[in-house]
């Protein structure tokens, strides 16, 4: 018998499976997954780097 491999929801913090069992993965169920959608489609949540606009302010390397 496999051990069950479980992690904490990254939005309620209860904890879920993290199998093909889990649709929802590695969220506790479809509403936390919305939830963090919706952080990310509000800009709440981002990865660092630099934005866009920033390089486009940039010259051009590839100047002939």
């Amino acid at each position: 018998m496999s051990k069950k491999t479980l992690v904490n929801c990254p939005i309620c913090h209860k904890q879920a499976e993290y199998s093909a069992n889990n649709p929802w993965r590695p969220f506790c169920s479809e509403r936390c997954k919305l939830i963090d959608l919706g952080e990310w489609a509000n800009e709440e949540k981002a990865i660092p780097g630099q934005s866009i606009a920033e390089d486009e302010d940039k010259p051009d390397s590839w100047n002939f």
